[in-house]
């Protein structure tokens, strides 16, 4: 029997310590997250052959003790050691992708850790200009419905018009922008279900761990990033509703035209009074969504076996 090649992950996302065995997993079609004949992702694997540092911060160094803490008996904090953080895998066989986009309140933390990244990395990468290798991040999904089942089904029977799932987060004026238009379309006649956490209670939002329920009896889902101005970041926003059989109304950048076939999602304008506009025209009836059922079922296959972030490891690790 073929010995699996096994690749290990870290990464500095709190709600995937310390392991995000169970997502993983639900990104394969087969048990224990195998890809393929050979490929099996663990994040936690004590001897992985290769290292993926998904969204990984590196540490800065440890600022010296002050006089005061040093006469306290305080200990130095102790320097990033990489050969523990990353198991004594060889720095050729350690994958740095990065997912956060070049907002202006994190550019300087993405180029630090581009930085770090070519030091300890062989291949280092995110959906920015300014990264080592520029490029589309890897498809992963937050819809809790596993891949087989996702993979063979038809579109399951649609009862309501509209969603929308985001969340409260305020701290970049991206986020601010983005919670301004929730309140337009709160404001307006258009029939929209708002899911999410830490929203303010004008929005009058429901709660749920899984993205399936707030997506799947809906014809039409508002897919909205958090950044929309270069030519490589489409996130899972856009992922999760076509896989739950939504037709997406998307606003984001030009990376989605590259990746998805033509008809596959609707285009949102701006997120301003000819936004909400267009939303309304469209929910209107389910016209659209009928129209674009083979679009969506191409990009369907697509998202779950060309974009998947397992088959593009897969596809790397064949080049060793």
């Amino acid at each position: 029997m073929t010995q699996p090649i096994t690749i290990g992950m870290v990464s500095s996302y709190v709600g995937l310590n310390p392991s995000p065995i169970d997502w993983l997993w639900q990104q394969s079609p087969k048990d224990f997250g195998r890809w393929g004949d050979r490929l099996r992702i663990s994040a936690p694997e004590a001897n992985p052959d290769f290292l993926l540092l998904y969204q990984f911060d590196f540490p800065k160094p440890p600022k010296p003790l002050s006089l005061k803490d040093r006469l306290r008996g305080r200990q130095a904090a102790q320097p990033f050691n990489p050969e523990a953080a990353f198991r004594g895998v060889d720095k050729s066989r350690r994958i740095s992708l990065l997912r956060e986009p070049p907002l202006d309140e994190v550019i300087a933390v993405n180029e630090w850790n581009y930085a770090q990244a070519i030091e300890h990395c062989g291949f280092v990468s995110g959906p920015d200009d300014a990264a080592p290798t520029p490029d589309y991040m890897p498809a992963i999904w937050y819809v809790d419905v596993s891949f087989r089942e996702l993979d063979e089904m038809q579109a399951p029977v649609k009862t309501r018009t509209c969603s929308w799932i985001t969340s409260g987060i305020s701290r970049t004026a991206n986020h601010r922008k983005r919670l301004a238009f929730l309140q337009q379309i709160h404001q307006s006649p258009i029939d929209c279900d708002i899911y999410g956490r830490d929203l303010p209670t004008w929005a009058q939002a429901g709660r749920l761990n899984n993205k399936w329920h707030a997506m799947a009896p809906y014809y039409y889902n508002l897919a909205i990033e958090n950044y929309a101005d270069n030519a490589w970041y489409a996130s899972e926003k856009l992922w999760d509703s076509l896989l739950s059989w939504c037709l997406p109304i998307y606003y984001g950048g030009s990376a989605a035209d590259k990746l998805l076939p033509p008809g596959s999602f609707l285009r949102l304008p701006s997120m301003d009074e000819k936004g909400i506009a267009y939303i309304k025209e469209m929910t209107s009836t389910p016209d659209a969504w009928y129209a674009a059922q083979d679009a969506i079922a191409e990009a369907r296959q697509i998202i779950l076996h060309k974009l998947n972030l397992l088959n593009w490891l897969s596809e790397y690790v064949e080049k060793f």
